[in-house]
């Protein structure tokens, strides 16, 4: 499906389903679309936050890790702060936005294709 979003949306025409057409365009709308960030930075947001592990090297820019990896894991514990101060940094709330959206798929992609792999009896990366 996936497969840790290493190419975000790539692998997603690899799988047959009945919800297949809906995720590919899920994955181009909010990756491959014009927007107020570029889709090279939305895939890369989306990336780290399917890996659902130790980060690496990315793409993704420092000052947006943190937040990036808060909202893949704990999106409950993201404050007002958190927000104002990638305010202060530069980004507009549009902006923030689809980064948001980005985690967030990254994030429910990956944790659907592992829940999909644990049912078919697959062992976990």
């Amino acid at each position: 499906m996936v497969a840790a979003l290493e190419n975000v949306g790539a692998n997603v025409g690899d799988r047959s389903g009945r919800y297949d057409a809906y995720t590919t365009r899920l994955v181009e709308a909010v990756l491959a679309t014009s927007g107020h960030t570029p889709s090279e930075l939305r895939r890369a947001v989306a990336a780290r936050a399917a890996r659902l592990s130790a980060p690496g090297t990315d793409g993704v820019p420092p000052v947006l890790a943190g937040y990036v990896d808060k909202v893949a894991w704990h999106a409950y514990k993201v404050t007002d702060d958190d927000v104002a101060a990638l305010q202060r940094a530069g980004h507009s709330d549009d902006a923030l936005f689809e980064m948001t959206v980005a985690v967030a798929l990254g994030a429910a992609l990956a944790r659907l294709e592992r829940g999909l792999a644990a049912l078919r009896g697959e062992e976990p990366d």
